[in-house]
């Protein structure tokens, strides 16, 4: 059964973040709020917890997750931003978009698999990822908490807990999380490209 920590949106208490993060650096898998629902989340290049979001999930081994950034300095570690993809990510984040990029050397393989030539980035409006994100000091893998069966459905903090109690090590409850998706936007070539309209405002 997983640990269950309550933080307050405004202003998160740092002995609570300090103990989610030496979970995730330990190994662990958390459920974690974001400005576009609940997510999972897990150390860049652990592979068991990879897996377990996987198995949960009933995902295809051969997707990719997504980074989830704190500043576009983490961003340019994982993908190369050209000079008009930089403006733009600087002009929406934080904020509920994710952005498809070339990846880097830097980006792991996972099960044999060739290193992805595009992978996606995030960088949150959230208060509490935020501070998970600045105390750890590097991007984490994510994933959305949906699971099968959930679909489009919003789900309070109870009913999230339910669901996952036996799946992740720390369910992070900041309170009720509308499931909104990101707007996806394509960076990869000359200009941005929308994939999928979401909460994510585009006028640009």
């Amino acid at each position: 059964m997983s640990e269950r920590i309550e933080v307050r949106v405004n202003g998160p208490k740092p002995r609570l973040i300090e103990h989610i993060v030496a979970v995730i650096v330990r190994g662990g898998l958390i459920a974690y709020p974001t400005d576009s629902g609940y997510a999972l989340g897990w150390r860049t290049g652990n592979r068991k917890a990879q897996d377990r979001v996987i198995r949960l999930r009933q995902l295809n081994r051969r997707i990719h997750f997504t980074y989830c950034c704190r500043t576009l300095s983490d961003v340019s570690r994982y993908a190369q931003v050209s000079n008009w993809a930089h403006r733009l990510i600087r002009q929406l984040t934080p904020g509920p978009y994710t952005f498809i990029l070339p990846a880097t050397s830097q980006v792991p393989k996972h099960h044999g698999q060739k290193r992805p030539s595009e992978i996606g980035i995030r960088i949150p409006d959230h208060a509490v990822v935020q501070a998970i994100l600045e105390t750890i000091d590097e991007p984490l893998l994510s994933s959305s908490l949906i699971l099968p069966g959930m679909e489009d459905e919003i789900f309070d903090t109870e009913d999230l807990y339910d669901a996952v109690h036996r799946e992740v090590d720390v369910f992070v409850d900041a309170g009720y999380c509308p499931l909104e998706p990101t707007t996806l936007l394509d960076l990869t070539e000359d200009s941005p490209r929308v994939l999928r309209q979401g909460q994510g405002v585009v006028d640009f």
